[in-house]
């Protein structure tokens, strides 16, 4: 099953690790002691490689920010930062028991273009935080070193006392440095890549109904408009040769008129908007190519917004049932389950659909996700294909309350 939920790039973010306790204290070297000793004396070299890290890759782009490359190093730096701080985090939690998950993924991909990314990453709090973390730990990684080598030759009985009270303050450190940035960070950083998405959605859109209006119904109308004037000139020398152009222009008008209800219908249907998600469904089930049964369980109807988003949603899936699966029948369910709006599309056809297969799924996966939207794929090869969308459920009369 491949899940893709709204806010990032985004993989449902894992459950975070237990944090271990330490045990009591007492006069012996058992194997938790030797644990943390091990990991102060690796304090120098870790720390060592995160300072020339800072101080190179993240210091040297700071300095040429006056430049053009200096800001897409700094951005690549903080980066970097962040996969040095799953490698401490993967430390403290095999040493010391610290469980720390991991921060959610910078939603890159759906950021829009370069500059979108990249301030992105600049502003990153997670690769900040992890590269004041490799700042300090220098000093701090020779005072543990010193302290451990010297306890382990000299001050022996006590040792376990020291290690304890010097990964105290490690602990601290991990937890306070390279902990996930907070809930209200994440959303932010979601909304921001949500927003990106719709933005090119809605610029992607306008570019083909412009594409649809240029090669479609404005060309027919201009050929129509120049056959009604060689009738005109024809109308009083060849009357049949006229008439028969003015039956062909007839006919223009004729397709010319499907064209843009066939545009109007891919902007929004008129049956949507009279009738509700229902009747639109059906109406779109019926120019499937293989027989689909829809059920709509909805006492009320949801805000507009999240309405069209069902029904285009339902409408590619259907045609990608079409195009695609080499299904013999499928079925489409709506129903409200509290504040969520369900939608699971079903077939009997081939399977093997997947987010980066090319047939538009993983555009409705973006823009679901855009609007705090979940999207899953069940389709094992050889059918069936299950794909299930949720997306908030808003009532209708909400939209006119004033905000």
């Amino acid at each position: 099953m491949t899940k893709h939920i709204a806010g990032t790039d985004r993989a449902a973010r894992p459950d975070a690790p237990d944090d271990e306790s330490p045990p009591a204290l007492r006069f012996a070297l058992d194997g938790y002691t030797w644990r943390e000793i091990t990991y102060l004396l690796a304090n120098l070299p870790m720390g060592l490689v995160g300072f020339v890290y800072v101080m190179t890759v993240l210091l040297t782009g700071a300095c040429l920010t006056v430049t053009v490359i200096g800001f897409p190093l700094l951005a690549a730096g903080l980066l970097g930062a962040r996969q040095w701080g799953r490698l401490e985090r993967a430390r403290a939690r095999a040493l010391l028991g610290v469980g720390v998950p991991e921060p959610t993924p910078l939603p890159l991909r759906r950021s829009g273009g370069p500059l979108p990314r990249l301030w992105m990453a600049l502003k990153d709090p997670v690769g900040w935080r992890t590269a004041l973390y490799g700042f300090v730990r220098l000093p701090w990684g020779v005072a543990t070193f010193t302290v451990t080598l010297v306890s382990l030759f000299v001050l022996w009985p006590v040792l376990p006392f020291i290690a304890r009270g010097l990964t105290q303050v490690d602990r601290a450190m991990v937890r306070g440095l390279l902990s996930p940035s907070d809930e209200l960070e994440r959303r932010i950083a979601e909304l921001e890549s949500g927003r990106g998405v719709v933005v090119d959605t809605a610029a992607a859109d306008l570019r083909r109904i412009e594409r649809d209006l240029h090669d479609g119904a404005q060309a027919r109308l201009v050929n129509l408009a120049m056959g009604l004037g060689l009738a005109k000139e024809k109308l009083l020398e060849d009357p049949d040769a006229a008439a028969a152009m003015v039956e062909e222009a007839h006919g223009e008008v004729k397709l010319a008129l499907q064209e843009l209800r066939d545009l109007a219908r891919g902007i929004h249907p008129a049956v949507l908007t009279d009738r509700g998600l229902d009747a639109a469904l059906s109406s779109v089930a019926a120019r499937c190519t293989v027989p689909v049964g829809v059920t709509v369980a909805l006492r009320t109807r949801p805000a507009a917004a999240i309405e069209g988003i069902a029904y285009f949603t339902v409408s590619e899936l259907l045609q990608n049932i079409s195009k695609h699966s080499g299904a013999r029948s499928a079925s489409v369910d709506v129903w409200r389950a509290d504040a969520r709006l369900l939608i699971q599309v079903r077939d009997d056809g081939r399977g093997g659909a997947r987010l980066d297969g090319g047939s538009g799924i993983a555009g409705l996966a973006e823009r679901l996700s855009a609007v705090d939207g979940v999207f899953l794929v069940d389709s094992p090869v050889g059918g069936p294909t299950t794909i299930t969308a949720e997306l908030p459920w808003r009532d209708r009369e909400d939209e006119s309350r004033p905000r």
